[in-house]
């Protein structure tokens, strides 16, 4: 009862005109990103959170968060006009949602698409809901040691499930450290990696580097593929809604396993992208038209849509009560709340109690808002990618360029900005992933700290992270997943030499 009744003062802080009036901005803000190839949520809520710094925290977190739900629902309405994913974890909803729309049902494959965002987001909020106050509760009796445990585990974890080469997962992260590295050491007060540079001694400045490595990044990848947009017209009228919500209730099963896979890989570091094309594949399997996915069946709009929101929501729960991102949006979104002077972890739960509750209830207003602006202003954000990209890319560099010198109100950041910019582009390039940069960025310098802490408390025992069963057990499995691309790897060659010489098999 206690959360139920700080919930509702939660919704009486977000139901403020001002903040009302900050989520239909943030929404329409991030559904115009969502729309844009090579931007996306993480990219977005990096250009402008600028803009935020003058808010207070609730306020600006609030704008923050709208834009990303705005840019979850967004990348649905290129994906299935346009057959252009607006977001990665939009290219699962590709193979039956831009079929849908040349058979002329465009309006239908919208509405089914955002219709199951809503409800793979709602299911994730009310598990936050009832689900953070307990693990921030359980959190507060982490010490050092437990909470390098729990950094540890999450940097295996985006290691161990990589989408590409789990050796390129790990250089990205080394870099990241080195990166984070740069500046004063807290703890004994040395410079560290500034080479004389008295810019360098406050280190890199988190947004700088994310709106390097993710806005100007995509700008240049953008810019080299010379996106050229064609797709269909769409208009959603009442009764295509309602007629397709009556439709969606046969697929209740279906919504309810994206939302369970959604909610998972959005706890653990899986992320929308995987959650989405996992959904896809279980429904393709489990449905009984599965030989028409793939051919405009609605089955297979709902499935991924449901994930990905699911996954991109859920990923917020390890941000608020541990202090650890589930997605490179919610790495944006930790790093904007400690330029606000807030900590996030279990002790936020008590120390900013309002923030916390207004947050979670502006969750729940700001999907009921997207769904609504959505559904009636489809035609107007489509319109969006008519105009040409030359036009567009300018404007997004200047908004970056602006971005990254109000932080400091110093040139030399825009310089940095455009270097990481062509360092992301490169990496991008080679296939090296952001994610694990990023986090280790954000992260590098708590792990560092946790870790020297727990080893001046043992005398420099590393026995300190085996020490109980909770500091042991989450140490033990952040192992099992760092090495689990080797063990996997090992397994497969192994099987391989047994398959290929039978009479090995036999001895």
């Amino acid at each position: 009862m206690e959360d139920v009744v700080s919930l509702l003062h939660g919704f009486s802080i977000a139901l403020t005109p001002y903040n009302i009036v900050l989520m239909v901005i943030g929404i329409v803000l991030g559904v115009i990103i969502g729309v844009l190839p090579g931007l996306g949520g993480a990219n977005g809520v990096a250009i402008l959170l600028p803009l935020t710094f003058s808010m207070s925290p609730t306020s600006a977190i609030i704008m923050l968060s709208c834009i990303y739900w705005g840019a979850l629902f967004g990348g649905a309405i290129t994906s299935i006009l346009f057959n252009i994913p607006g977001e990665p974890w939009s290219v699962a909803t590709t193979f039956d949602g831009h079929p849908m729309a040349q058979q002329g049902r465009a309006d239908q494959a919208l509405t089914a698409a955002f219709t199951s965002s809503f409800v793979g987001a709602l299911v994730a909020v009310i598990m936050i809901t009832f689900l953070a106050p307990l693990i921030a509760k359980f959190a507060l009796r982490f010490g050092p040691a437990e909470f390098f445990a729990v950094f540890f585990l999450t940097f295996a974890s985006f290691i161990g499930t990589s989408r590409g080469s789990p050796f390129k997962a790990v250089a990205s992260m080394c870099l990241g450290f080195a990166l984070g590295a740069v500046g004063l050491d807290q703890m004994t007060g040395s410079l560290r990696l500034t080479f004389g540079s008295q810019e360098l001694l406050a280190g890199f400045d988190f947004l700088i580097a994310v709106i390097g490595l993710f806005g100007i990044a995509e700008m240049m990848s953008s810019v080299e593929s010379g996106l050229q947009f064609r797709g269909k017209h769409a208009t959603i009228r009442l009764s295509v809604v309602l007629h397709t919500w009556k439709s969606l209730l046969r697929y209740w099963a279906t919504s309810i396993r994206s939302c369970i896979i959604g909610c998972w890989m959005g706890v653990t570091p899986g992320g929308a992208t995987p959650a989405s094309f996992m959904s896809y594949a279980l429904a393709k399997r489990f449905s009984k038209n599965g030989n028409n996915f793939g051919k405009g069946e609605i089955e297979g709009v709902v499935a991924p849509e449901t994930a990905a929101h699911a996954a991109g929501t859920s990923a917020l729960l390890p941000m608020l009560t541990l202090g650890i991102p589930g997605s490179p949006t919610a790495a944006v979104l930790l790093g904007g709340l400690m330029i606000w002077g807030l900590q996030p972890g279990p002790m936020l739960f008590i120390e900013q109690k309002e923030f916390v509750w207004g947050l979670i209830a502006s969750m729940y207003l700001g999907n009921v808002v997207g769904l609504i602006i959505v559904l009636t202003c489809v035609p107007l954000f489509a319109a969006i990618l008519r105009v040409p990209f030359s036009i567009i890319v300018p404007v997004i560099l200047v908004i970056c360029a602006v971005g990254a010198y109000t932080v400091n109100n110093n040139m030399f950041d825009i310089w940095l900005m455009l270097g990481f910019g062509i360092m992301g582009y490169v990496l991008q390039k080679l296939d090296y992933p952001l994610a694990p940069l990023v986090l280790a960025i954000v992260l590098g310098d708590k792990a560092e700290e946790g870790f020297r802490q727990a080893l001046l408390g043992s005398q420099g025992s590393l026995t300190v992270f085996w020490s109980n069963w909770l500091v042991g057990s989450i140490m033990t499995l952040g192992l099992l997943l760092l090495f689990s691309p080797l063990i996997t790897w090992a397994i497969s060659k192994i099987r391989t030499g047994l398959g290929g010489h039978p009479a090995a098999a036999i001895d």
